[in-house]
């Protein structure tokens, strides 16, 4: 193998890091990211094409690329349907969620919570517990992904290069927000398939076309080598190990299959699938950023029809990388394995970089490189700015409850920009945990850790939309019970790796004998009840807390007697981080716009001590000292989008004038942004019955038996 970089590989890289840096310097003149609503809303000012590439990108992480090549060389294609499962829930994301979130005016998703119910203890469990699973499954998950990309392919120093993909993504985060984000996940989102679909092609034209991989992917076992470590276990039996059947080329099995059942996997993924799609803070949030409706929902329709793509561009490659190369891919026995990829029970992780050293001609290897870092930077920003905007307003206030009055926009934003420093620490610390992840098939893990905590959340959820006797006392227990139960699976998952090729399974019964995607269904319906009983034997849900926060409610309008009396109780008791702020003039000293929208808190600040504090934050002295000093920290404050804005003078005009515009506004604001013209809707309803229908023919497709598919002929 020839690991060495060409110029023609070096040039690539350039222009890669031209085009992302470009693009956050864009997104840094184009919006305002002096705001909580700028900085981690993009000022919802996004259109639908940078949606849908960012929903898409943010998704296909480096996970993607060595997780589902690894699945699909070690299994087939039974991974592909959790990538078209998505097709469909992305849409109840478009249709259902996200007019809810609108009409709320929340966010972040746990603000939604506090508002649905009231109080905040809800609201900060699930913060919590979301920065939690961004640590299990996304920031190890991708950290691992590509330092194993990196470290196999170039023989990269480990910490060195995940230290400078690490930075390099603080750096886009830091200085431009949820903008620069969804712009830099657009390029990316592009080089990722372009690059994909070259890989894709060189690797179909080699094995000879879709049809000849049923033929040769059956045989693809490795060369039998006496093994001293495996004992007593035949070459017979080690002929037998991870051999593939022929459900390798069926996607949706039997029941009881211990892979891929159609029935846990239709029950029991699909509150998972709900939960990463419709109620995680990293994806709804690039939803939440749509100018309209119409922009969002045209977004999901983009970002489901790109979700097509990965069982043809990463899953089919994988299996390719066991035909051509199965003593590498398809290893079966420890100490070879251990020699090939440092890893005693499989190498099925290296599929995909293994196929890009020998498939792709020299001078292109810097093209793959460059998805593999967009793959890593467009998971990681996201994961960063949604993980500091749960922070920055969910977390921060309520644990300085205290001072709530007296914290200002500015301390806000420079609280958000902290955490993302922070977490890019704990990124990197977290990589001695995650080489010990070695062991375990990636995309399995992930999806493990998502079926054992995500359920109780994607069912309160939907609770809370859907049904509006749901109360806080009744999610709250929900929560706790499926949090229990789910963490006990969690750590007898964990607790015990799988056996070696050869070895009987001394695992826990549970373990050994339960799907975690059944396991998935009685944490859903485990939650369900315990919420719905509660609920019923506790008081309803006030008027308040369910004004505009139901499915049923979303479009709810109040008298204007009503309206005023809610207007004067919000300017009282309004959360400080759920007061969106102008963002019209980027030179406008922060002020403060309250939305009408807003319900009742118990517990937060008073809205006038904010105007004062804010005036107070963007009144600048005149500087004693010198002026190349004065300099810097106005470019300073520049990149990173802390505008101190002109005098306080300004600062009231400001506020005054856009109080006076609030009166005479229609009170109904979120109604205004629901709108949509007709031939929209019809268009936008029509992809909405036809990626539902692709869905459906390519699960049945790919889950019939393979005597009755084209795999055969």
């Amino acid at each position: 193998m020839n690991n060495q970089l060409s110029y023609f590989d070096v040039i690539i890289l350039i222009i890669y890091c031209i085009l992302l840096i470009g693009g956050g310097f864009y997104s840094m003149f184009k919006h305002n990211r002096s705001t909580v609503k700028g900085y981690f809303l993009a000022n919802r000012q996004m259109s639908w094409f940078c949606i849908g590439a960012s929903l898409f990108a943010s998704n296909i992480g480096a996970e993607h690329f060595i997780g589902l090549a690894s699945a699909g060389a070690a299994k087939g294609i039974s991974a592909g349907a959790f990538e078209l499962h998505s097709l469909g829930v992305l849409q109840i994301l478009g249709w259902v969620f996200l007019p809810v979130f609108v009409a709320t005016g929340v966010s972040t998703l746990p603000e939604y919570m506090s508002r649905r119910f009231g109080g905040q203890r809800i609201r900060i469990y699930i913060a919590c517990l979301y920065l939690l699973l961004y640590i299990l499954t996304k920031i190890s998950v991708n950290i691992y992904a590509a330092s194993l990309f990196l470290n196999y392919a170039f023989q990269w120093n480990l910490y060195l290069s995940v230290l400078f993909v690490l930075s390099l993504t603080a750096i886009c985060t830091v200085s431009g927000g949820l903008a620069s984000v969804m712009y830099t996940d657009t390029i990316q989102a592009i080089i990722m398939i372009i690059g994909g679909f070259i890989l894709m092609i060189l690797s179909y034209e080699k094995v000879g076309g879709i049809p000849e991989i049923y033929r040769q992917y059956l045989n693809a076992m490795p060369s039998i080598i006496d093994d001293k470590q495996m004992g007593n276990i035949t070459n017979s039996v080690m002929n037998t190990c991870m051999k593939p059947t022929l459900k390798s080329f069926q996607m949706l099995r039997s029941a009881s299959d211990s892979e891929m059942p159609w029935l846990g996997f239709l029950l029991g993924h699909t509150p998972n699938t709900i939960w990463f799609w419709c109620s995680d803070q990293m994806m709804v949030q690039r939803a939440l950023a749509a100018r309209s409706i119409s922009h969002a929902r045209g977004g999901t329709l983009l970002a489901g029809y790109l979700k097509i793509l990965p069982i043809f561009m990463i899953i089919f490659p994988g299996m390719i990388s066991r035909i051509l190369y199965p003593d590498i891919v398809a290893c079966n026995q420890p100490s070879i394995c251990k020699s090939i990829c440092y890893n005693e029970r499989r190498c099925t992780n290296v599929a995909y970089p293994t196929l890009v050293l020998n498939i792709l001609p020299h001078g292109v290897k810097g093209i793959m490189l460059a998805i593999m870092l967009a793959a890593l930077i467009s998971g990681l920003t996201s994961i960063f700015n949604s993980a500091s905007t749960i922070f920055t307003v969910d977390i921060y206030p309520n644990v300085f409850c205290y001072r709530r009055k007296n914290i200002t926009n500015r301390e806000l934003m420079i609280v958000g920009r902290l955490f993302v420093l922070l977490m890019t620490a704990i990124g990197i610390a977290w990589i001695p945990v995650v080489i010990q992840l070695q062991g375990v098939e990636l995309y399995t893990y992930m999806q493990q850790v998502i079926g054992f905590l995500a359920p109780p959340i994607a069912c309160v959820y939907l609770l809370a939309i859907l049904w509006t006797r749901t109360n806080e006392r009744g999610a709250f227990a929900g929560l706790m019970i499926g949090f229990v139960f789910g963490l006990l699976r969690m750590i007898l998952e964990f607790s015990k790796q799988p056996p070696l090729c050869g070895e009987n399974d001394t695992r826990f019964w549970l373990v050994r004998k339960v799907n975690f995607m059944y396991y998935s269904l009685f944490l859903f319906w485990l939650t369900l009840l315990t919420c719905v009983i509660v609920s019923l034997c506790t008081e309803p849900p006030t008027k308040e807390q369910l004004y505009r926060t139901t499915f049923w409610t979303k479009n709810q309008q109040k008298s204007a007697s009503e309206l005023e009396q809610m207007v004067d109780t919000a300017e009282n008791k309004t959360s400080i981080v759920s007061q969106p702020t102008n963002s019209n003039d980027i030179h406008s000293p922060l002020p403060i716009e309250v939305e009408t929208s807003l319900l009742n808190r118990n517990d937060d600040g008073d809205i006038e001590s904010l105007h004062t504090n804010l005036g107070q934050t963007n009144h600048i002295e005149k500087s004693k000292g010198c002026n190349m000093f004065v300099l810097l920290k106005s470019c300073w404050s520049w990149f990173c989008g802390l505008d101190d804005g002109s005098a306080n003078e300004s600062s009231h005009d400001t506020q005054l004038e856009m109080r006076n515009k609030k009166e005479n506004d229609e009170p109904d604001m979120m109604l205004q942004h629901r709108g949509e013209r007709s031939l929209i809707k019809w268009i936008l309803n029509i992809n909405l019955v036809i990626i539902l229908l692709i869905e459906i023919s390519l699960f049945i497709l790919f889950s019939l038996p393979v005597q009755y598919t084209f795999w055969r002929k």
